[in-house]
């Protein structure tokens, strides 16, 4: 039995993908939290929470963009026609808040307040239009031919908007849950404070979501809800239960790491309830990966440098959170 390539491909897009979200979800999640936060000093020690390792977030986004290029051009071509719009609205976001992240420690203090709003509103527009593309992605694109069949505004639902709001939701937790690991004092009592209603929100929106998503589409409802895939499946929100419930429990008790840690296990979960939704198809509703997939011997040339490179970006990434571990204090400096 052959090596079944466009397998590796599809995990390899999934872990770059999941890596994104868990590591530039806190990051647009601290922006989303700004407004909670009024003094100066401590949304410099907010930003300083991340300051090391923002940008290096983002790597992982470029792989899954650039592996879904090589490995599935026809996934490429038609879901990023599809979501023109969306894709560029949140590239427009993340060029703001990056742009406001390094100018807003170089401005005077009559100024600071503009890149503060850029940085939060950076944040805001690319989690909202991510949480938009996804919600887009999975309502099903069209396709005949091998070319997208629908219109440019086609990703504007009721749906996908709730998407985007509900993801500014569950990164908001993602970051406050961040802070409470590295903040101390006033500002870690403040996260904590906002903890709970934003796992409650967040709990919320996923219940939202998880029935919206199979009473609109009966191929899903089919394949969560049928014999004997339910019982296959029933742990996954029995586990989201189970995580909620410790992640209350651990915020009561003001807890350091175990939020955030937590707050990690039930993105994954997340995640996990999208992949059984979907798989094997990387264009929903009908193209799978060895539909979609490229040749065998492209797949294979680019998977010899990608199984190369992945290895280093874990390691600096890995070395990078270790030398910046611990609490950040209101003394730390950005440079």
């Amino acid at each position: 039995m052959g090596i079944d390539l466009p397998l590796i491909w599809a995990v390899i897009i999934i872990f770059g993908i999941m890596m994104y979200v868990v590591m530039d979800g806190f990051d647009l999640g601290i922006g989303i939290l700004f407004p909670f936060i009024k003094g100066k000093s401590d949304r410099d020690v907010m930003m300083n929470t991340v300051a090391p390792v923002w940008d290096g977030n983002e790597t992982w986004l470029v792989l899954g963009g650039a592996a879904l290029f090589g490995a599935f051009p026809l996934a490429y071509s038609v879901v990023l026609e599809a979501l023109y719009l969306p894709l560029i609205f949140m590239l427009i976001g993340l060029i703001f808040r990056g742009v406001a992240f390094e100018f807003r420690f170089k401005a005077t203090d009559a100024k600071r307040h503009l890149w503060d709003k850029a940085f939060i509103g950076g944040s805001l527009v690319a989690t909202f239009f991510q949480g938009v593309a996804l919600g887009a992605f999975i309502d099903g694109i069209p396709v005949v031919n091998r070319a997208y069949a629908g219109g440019g505004l086609d990703w504007l639902t009721p749906f996908s908007l709730f998407c985007g709001l509900a993801l500014i939701v569950a990164y908001a937790l993602l970051g406050c849950t961040w802070l409470i690991m590295k903040t101390e004092g006033g500002l870690q009592k403040a996260m904590h404070d906002l903890a709970r209603p934003l796992a409650i929100t967040t709990l919320v929106v996923m219940a939202i979501v998880s029935l919206w998503t199979p009473l609109a589409h009966q191929d899903i409802a089919d394949r969560w809800f049928s014999i004997p895939n339910l019982f296959w499946f029933m742990p996954v929100p029995a586990l989201v239960l189970v995580t909620m419930y410790g992640l209350f429990k651990a915020v009561e008790r003001n807890a350091h790491y175990t939020p955030f840690l937590l707050t990690l296990v039930l993105i994954f979960l997340g995640y996990s309830g999208l992949g059984i939704s979907l798989w094997p198809n990387i264009v929903p509703p009908s193209i799978s990966i060895w539909d979609a997939a490229s040749p065998p011997q492209s797949q294979g040339f680019i998977l010899v440098g990608t199984l190369f490179i992945i290895p280093f970006i874990l390691g600096y990434t890995f070395w990078s959170y270790y030398v910046f571990r611990g609490k950040v204090t209101h003394e730390d400096g950005y440079h």
